[in-house]
């Protein structure tokens, strides 16, 4: 009797063994099939197409990634238009995500930086932060402050503090200094002017202006153009280009333009019901909030208040934002600011586009 129950014990390890080289294949053969799909051969450890399967190494070729999702690869746009319509979901998907990482990061300043005289933080309020017209450059109204103090105690010319250059003394005088700035495909400039005809009624030379700052990669010019495309200003209303232009600026620190796309994403998730939109808009406003950004701090509270922040992420944020505001500050600048409210003004200083 025991050597049929050895038997039969052998014969069933048999069949466990038999079935579990069965589903090796198979999950090997899955797993081949998703490595196909993206772009891998596990086999020789090499990059293959993920719509014919030809290996890079073996054959010479060299595979090129999907540019939307960067998941896959293809040995030529033939294979890439074939296997489209079976990859398009995925790749909308991933693309979606790499954009969001990007989108979600919580850049280390804003876009305007420190001052590049006393190299504290600029504020992002742009009365405090000039723009000069000769370099455009920024300075912190400080730094302004203190070099036109010097001037006028020593008899010395009026220049600009960052390059030395004489300060204009007549509106013509600055809009050449602009012009010249404008001609160098100055980006700063290019916003600058982009702002000055918006406001004077030209909407095709603001758009004009702006459209080539943002194709420079400036923050601003994004951030003006996207104003522009969500009101319908000299434009025709277009909210998908203008939370386009708001993300690639608030992507490069601009607050402003953060708190706008939270502010868009909040309405729209309140009005569809969808606490994802909520969620996202929160964030945002967060990120915005952590920048500096007023109005951003003001509604966390508000969040907070109705249970929508959670007490940890209203602490954090109200310590980052107490932090930002701390580090913009100097005597200079309160001296500047005291200045102000005495009625003093200096001519030559430009306010940056808010």
């Amino acid at each position: 009797m025991i050597l049929p129950f050895i038997a039969l014990i052998a014969l069933g390890i048999g069949c466990l063994g038999v079935i579990a080289l069965l589903i090796g294949r198979k999950q090997s053969l899955e797993t081949s099939i998703d490595d196909k799909t993206s772009g891998v051969n596990v086999d020789g450890g090499q990059m293959c197409c993920a719509s014919c399967g030809i290996a890079e190494a073996d054959n010479n070729v060299k595979l090129k990634k999907c540019a939307d999702c960067e998941s896959v690869r293809y040995c030529s746009i033939r294979c890439q238009r074939k296997h489209r319509p079976e990859h398009r979901k995925a790749c909308k998907k991933r693309a979606a995500e790499l954009r969001d990482e990007i989108l979600f990061k919580q850049p280390e300043s804003s876009y305007l930086g420190d001052c590049p005289i006393c190299c504290l933080p600029l504020s992002i309020d742009p009365r405090n932060s000039p723009l000069q017209t000769c370099c455009s450059t920024v300075i912190c109204d400080g730094c302004e402050y203190a070099n036109r103090l010097r001037q006028e105690k020593e008899c010395l010319e009026v220049t600009c503090p960052f390059c030395r250059h004489p300060a204009p003394t007549s509106n013509e005088e600055a809009e050449n200094n602009r012009m010249k700035r404008v001609a160098a495909n100055d980006p700063v400039a290019l916003t600058q002017m982009g702002c000055i005809h918006s406001v004077a009624g030209d909407s095709n030379k603001a758009l004009e202006y702006l459209s080539k700052a943002a194709g420079l990669g400036d923050a601003g010019g994004h951030h003006c153009l996207s104003n522009m495309y969500l009101d319908g200003e000299g434009v025709k209303k277009d909210m998908k280009k203008g939370a386009y232009h708001a993300e690639e600026a608030a992507i490069k620190g601009h607050p402003t333009a953060r708190f706008n796309l939270g502010v868009i994403e909040w309405n729209n998730g309140t009005i569809e019901r969808n606490i994802g939109m909520i969620e996202r808009g929160a964030k945002h406003i967060i990120i915005s909030a952590n920048l500096g950004h007023g109005e951003a701090m003001k509604m966390v509270k508000t969040c907070y208040s109705k249970g929508l922040v959670s007490k940890e992420d209203f602490a954090k944020t109200l310590r980052a934002h107490q932090a930002v505001l701390d580090a913009a500050r100097s005597s200079q600048r309160e001296a500047a600011a005291e200045a102000k409210k005495l009625g003093l003004s200096f001519s030559h200083m430009h306010s940056m586009p808010s």
